[in-house]
């Protein structure tokens, strides 16, 4: 038995027999089934990729032979195997392990990522370095069948195999990325692993065309349509080979013979090869090998003997659920209501949707500047369509946001799920841009919800709402189990509502951080401060009678957002005091500072960068101090 923890490079593998390599990867399955119960983590997509992590470790010399992992949520064996297995009690703890590469770890990590379909152009721009400087290292990006359809994958596709780079892409084939794959390109790439090998198609088909002669003429121009016609008949990687790569594969990608003579092979071979690996996602452990929808992509805590997973306590409905479930209610009545996803069906839980509405859900794939577009092409034909898109995926649509939808002024609903602080997953998933990349959009309402009722009226308000496009931001996890109104009622757009009254200041606020808001003025009303607590839960556009009269009063103001500062919703409300002032009136802000923040547990992130209640009371405390002071002087 090899103690994992004591790998401190992977040189070690090339010493390995068959038999040894065999047990490397049975004692990496234990290893990640048993430390993933406690942390939870991408457990699917790396117990999948054991082997063929091994043989890449095996056949190349990392890092100066660059390993390019796409996405990047199954290099754990690849962690392990580069010294890291130390560390796994902390994966995607704060300050520990993160979920994916990270350059600051370890040298082997040569790419980060949290988003799919990057590692080709990455993979792009490392060969050329490679060229340019004359060096002879290998470049190798491992790609998923499900990232492969994004469009940037597609680009990057297009230009290698134009510039006939030398580069070795892994394409390893699951049949899944987060739920099963759909599109073409899957189609054709089930036709491949049905095929057989290819390496066997081509010998035979080598054969064939010999036989055909040579002649001059007509009879050669015939022989040439004949041999190009058997060439497509029996060769089924000739998407690939049209794009300008060697095709090899389909191979097992569990068995260490196959991966080892096809390796060796490619690496032998000029320009670009593309290597056809087949894996099943969640191999050695049966609650993820018979996962069908993508439940154990990504997991919390679970219990190892039967793969039940460790539940939150809470009894309030997840949030995505609650939006996916209203507009599900909403689509019963109103048959222009459609669905997409760009591959999320599951994480927005829109599965109930799709079962009862399947003629108007689509999971377009991973391909969110499509799905965007899309839902605009839509909404032109009177369609009321409900794009459920994660707050980070939405960064990756920005141009058909801004160009497609706001610029027309559709009426597309825009579900920004996972907006705010995310946690495990890190600076990749962070859900804290889209307002300061969303609000200089014309055309455009963007609202946040304080409880899951409100979140309810609100998806009310979108599909009402006729003028344009709008967008509702809503957290990832639970909501907080508030009574729930049974007619659903629209809420005036631009409309703020005061939950605490007060003289001495006030919060301005939204969504997440009100419960901190309303408690922090708790703590100053038992200090002899009252301050007001405002939902400010329209961020565009603002409340600005509501605003007017606050600027009247005179009173400090503290805005307060789970977002970034720059751009932010604070930013807003200081621009609107400037442009009707002439000057700014007492305002500060508090939320998310100009840096990336990491992985951990939400909460001890907020306390990482000063967002806390006792961080509201001290500011709020201070400032209502300061201008009391500053008064007092006039």
């Amino acid at each position: 038995m090899m103690d994992l923890t004591e790998i401190t490079s992977p040189s070690f593998i090339k010493k390995l027999d068959k038999e040894q390599m065999m047990e490397l990867a049975e004692e990496i399955r234990k290893f990640l089934i048993e430390k993933l119960s406690v942390t939870g983590g991408h457990i699917g997509p790396n117990l999948g990729v054991v082997e063929l992590t091994i043989a890449l470790h095996r056949h190349f010399d990392s890092p100066d032979d660059k390993i390019i992992w796409d996405v990047g949520h199954q290099a754990y064996v690849h962690k392990i195997l580069t010294g890291r297995a130390c560390d796994f009690d902390s994966l995607r703890q704060f300050k520990g392990l993160c979920g994916f590469p990270k350059m600051i770890e370890s040298r082997h990590d040569v790419w980060e990522t949290g988003h799919s379909s990057t590692s080709l152009s990455a993979a792009m721009g490392m060969a050329i370095a490679r060229d340019v400087k004359e060096d002879s290292n290998y470049i190798i990006p491992v790609i998923g069948d499900g990232a492969l359809t994004g469009g940037m994958a597609l680009e990057a596709l297009n230009h290698i195999g134009h510039e006939k780079t030398n580069m070795i892409v892994i394409l390893n084939d699951n049949e899944m990325s987060i739920a099963p794959n759909v599109g073409a390109l899957h189609t054709v790439l089930g036709k491949l692993r049905s095929a057989g090998k290819y390496n066997t198609a081509k010998d035979e088909l080598e054969y064939i065309l010999k036989k055909i002669p040579a002649v001059g003429g007509k009879l050669a121009a015939a022989a040439e349509r004949v041999k190009d016609s058997l060439k497509y008949l029996l060769v089924s990687g000739i998407f690939f080979e049209e794009l300008g790569f060697t095709y090899l594969g389909p191979v097992d990608g569990h068995d260490f013979n196959e991966l080892e003579r096809n390796l060796q092979y490619a690496k032998k071979m000029d320009g670009p090869i593309l290597l056809h690996v087949v894996t099943k996602k969640g191999k050695g452990y049966r609650p993820a090998e018979d996962d069908k929808i993508g439940t154990w992509h990504g997991t919390g805590p679970y219990k190892i003997e039967t793969g039940d997973f460790v539940k939150s306590s809470s009894i309030a409905p997840s949030w995505s659920g609650l939006v996916a479930d209203t507009v599900r209610k909403i689509a019963r009545e109103d048959h222009r209501v459609i669905a997409i996803t760009p591959a999320m069906p599951v994480g927005s839980k829109l599965e109930s949707f799709a079962e009862e509405f399947p003629e108007r859900f689509f999971d377009v794939g991973i391909a969110e500047q499509h799905a965007t577009t899309m839902a605009a092409g839509l909404a032109t034909q009177g369609m009321k369509p409900f794009l459920a898109i994660y707050s980070t995926f939405l960064q990756r649509a920005y141009d058909q946001m801004l160009h497609d939808v706001a610029r027309q002024n559709l009426n597309v609903f825009i579900g920004i799920d996972r907006a705010g602080l995310v946690g495990a997953d890190g600076e990749t998933h962070q859900g804290v841009f889209d307002i300061a990349f969303l609000r200089h959009m014309p055309n455009l309402v963007i609202m946040m919800p304080k409880d899951e009722n409100e979140g309810q009226h609100m998806v009310k308000t979108a599909f009402d709402y006729d003028e344009g496009p709008i967008a509702m931001r809503y957290p990832r996890g639970n909501g907080q189990g508030v009574v729930m109104d049974e007619t659903l009622q629209p809420i005036p757009i631009g409309s703020w509502e005061v939950l605490r009254e007060g003289t001495d200041g006030a919060i301005l606020t939204f969504g997440t951080t009100i419960p901190m808001a309303l408690e922090a003025a708790k703590l100053l009303f038992s200090q002899g401060i009252h301050v007001k607590v405002i939902n400010a839960r329209f961020i565009k556009p603002l409340d600005t009678a509501m605003l007017n009269e606050l600027f009247s009063t005179g009173m400090p103001i503290l805005t307060v957002e789970e977002a970034v500062l720059a751009g932010g919703f604070g930013s807003a409300v200081i621009e609107y005091a400037h442009d009707i002032c002439g000057k700014v009136p007492p305002i500060r802000r508090m939320g998310i500072p100009d840096q990336f923040i990491e992985h951990g547990n939400v909460d001890e992130l907020l306390a990482e960068i000063g967002m806390t209640t006792q961080h509201l009371v001290e500011q709020m405390t201070g400032f209502i101090n300061e201008q009391t002071a500053e008064r007092g002087k006039v």
